[in-house]
């Protein structure tokens, strides 16, 4: 067998800090291309070497791509205009798969997102879809062996979700909540990246799209309460009726900093973020039992009661 080389694009973010310590252990190297120097989640990691580049300039990721078996894609954006989703979940993977095509790198593994439909509300979801079928496209053409996963939202201790509405708790008295109904089913990033990892080690995987959730079905509100109770915030939650919920995304679209929430964001939200039964999961993955949020965070459920 061929030994393995993986680049792994987004390797420094939360899924990839994980994905490059499953690989470590299995004795994988790897190459992380990063926009964002020097990556210290992952540059000590014996396995990893750390390539500063913009995986968006083709000249760029052609010369990172070379003596590689095989690539991991895991970059994505939340929040942006047309054009930036285009950008990422379009025109990035479109580029290295041909890019791959033309150095004959034939494994290519690509993360997508749970309710990604060509027809869905939002843009986010639409242009992960479009990037589905973009490499469907070239994988079919130019004998591309790619694998498609669409997770739930992810969780784990160090994520930007559970974490965000505990901090929000603990400054504000209490919580208003667009989209407090909404359903999701959250994966433990280290499930994901075992997932990951066995799609890189199982030639069974190819040509398939699995999706990924966890063990439970929550609504937003239940996620914002879970997260009080774990950090000792606990606020009571207030849910937004349609248009205030709306005016509220577009102010926080504006704000300073980071962007915490988006019209976008609201729209994907229309659609419940859970599995569908129709595509093989986490349990063809080799994940026979996943690890529950309450287990993870270490709150017992019975407090979701209180």
């Amino acid at each position: 067998m061929q030994t393995q080389k993986v680049l792994i694009l987004g390797g420094s973010g939360f899924v990839g800090r994980h994905v490059c310590e499953r690989l470590n252990q299995l004795g994988i190297k790897m190459t992380v291309l990063t926009r964002r120097g020097p990556a210290k989640s992952v540059k000590y990691l014996p396995y990893v070497d750390v390539v500063q580049g913009n995986p968006h300039d083709p000249k760029v990721l052609k010369q990172a791509l070379k003596g590689h078996t095989a690539v991991i894609n895991l970059v994505a954006v939340l929040h942006g205009s047309e054009n930036d989703f285009e950008r990422v979940h379009e025109r990035l993977p479109s580029s290295l798969a041909n890019i791959c095509a033309e150095l004959s790198i034939k494994r290519l593994i690509h993360i997508s997102a749970l309710g990604a439909d060509q027809s869905a509300p939002s843009m986010y979801l639409r242009s992960k879809a479009r990037g589905e079928q973009t490499l469907h496209s070239i994988a079919k053409t130019k004998g591309l062996d790619i694998t498609l996963l669409r997770p739930s939202v992810i969780f784990g201790e160090d994520d930007e979700f559970i974490n965000l509405f505990a901090k929000l708790q603990k400054h504000f008295p209490f919580v208003p909540l667009a989209g407090a109904d909404a359903k999701f089913q959250p994966v433990w990033v280290v499930d994901v990246a075992h997932a990951i990892a066995q799609c890189l080690l199982n030639p069974h995987t190819t040509n398939q799209t699995f999706e990924l959730g966890g063990t439970g079905i929550f609504s937003l509100r239940e996620l914002v309460k879970f997260a009080g109770i774990w950090s000792n915030h606990r606020r009571p939650i207030f849910g937004l009726p349609p248009f205030t919920a709306y005016l509220q995304a577009l102010v926080m679209e504006h704000l300073p900093g980071p962007t915490l929430m988006s019209r976008d964001n609201l729209l994907s939200m229309r659609v419940d973020n859970v599995l569908s039964g129709k595509l093989p999961g986490l349990s063809a993955l080799d994940v026979k039992e996943p690890q529950s949020i309450f287990g993870v965070f270490g709150v017992n459920e019975s407090d979701m009661q209180a």
